[in-house]
């Protein structure tokens, strides 16, 4: 073994290989922690996909022939479990971004990306959702007799303080927290945003290409459309019990 640094002692063949060792397994580690990381965040893109086409899906047959109060609250839960799966996947992609902006680093995140895209459908869907209730409301007092409605907390003290029975309006529940859901997401729709690559450069290089340089929704219009939906719902109020 040859060292370029003259008079410097050569470590002890035992130490070296040890230390050897431990380089390689923490390398070895942190690759498959990022492997892990990597694999997770994949499963969840793909499980919020699913979730959002299968809710759009649901929404086509409200006021159809398969609409019922069981169609009704599926579409609450699922509602309710894409809402949480995003918010969860962007707590795990946001801090590692703001982390690498701050070093200095500009990356390309595919995840973000993605989950940018796939919220902003999921936006559209909520508010869609929201004016099919105004139009096509469903009785749902036959399907809550025996069971709990979806946030009767507000009902039940009600009912303890004025000693009479309330059936809870799904269908006002339902607008407000679709409501409450929408602003949720159009927050985080709003933090990705400042961590989006500039695509609208290769979209425009492409349009051109189609004699459609501006296209039908200018860059500007598209940023700032999160917000001009969300004033189609912010004139709802939401009950203390949401």
């Amino acid at each position: 073994m040859v060292y370029s640094i003259v008079g410097s002692t050569p470590p002890a063949p035992g130490n070296n290989m040890l230390t050897t060792h431990h380089l390689h397994h923490h390398h070895h580690g942190s690759t498959n922690a990022e492997l892990d990381k990597v694999t997770n965040l994949n499963t969840l893109i793909v499980e919020i996909n699913s979730q959002v086409a299968l809710f759009r899906d649901m929404l086509i047959h409200v006021g159809q022939a398969r609409d019922s109060p069981e169609l009704r609250e599926k579409i609450r839960k699922l509602r309710r479990t894409c809402v949480e799966a995003c918010k969860h996947t962007a707590q795990l992609i946001l801090p590692q971004i703001r982390s690498a902006v701050a070093d200095g680093i500009l990356t390309d995140n595919p995840h973000l990306v993605l989950l940018f895209y796939l919220a902003q459908l999921f936006l559209r869907e909520l508010i869609k959702s929201y004016r099919l209730i105004q139009v096509v409301p469903m009785d749902m007092s036959g399907y809550y007799d025996n069971r709990a409605g979806p946030s009767n907390l507000g009902n039940v003290i009600s009912q303890i303080l004025l000693c009479k029975q309330i059936t809870p309006d799904f269908n006002q529940e339902e607008l407000c927290s679709i409501t409450k859901d929408s602003q949720e997401i159009a927050r985080i729709l709003a933090e990705m945003q400042e961590y989006m690559p500039q695509h609208e450069t290769y979209l425009e290089r492409n349009a051109a290409l189609t004699d459609d340089a501006n296209g039908p929704w200018p860059a500007k219009r598209r940023r700032n459309s999160i917000y001009k939906n969300m004033g189609l719902l912010c004139c709802v109020s939401r009950p203390n019990y949401l």
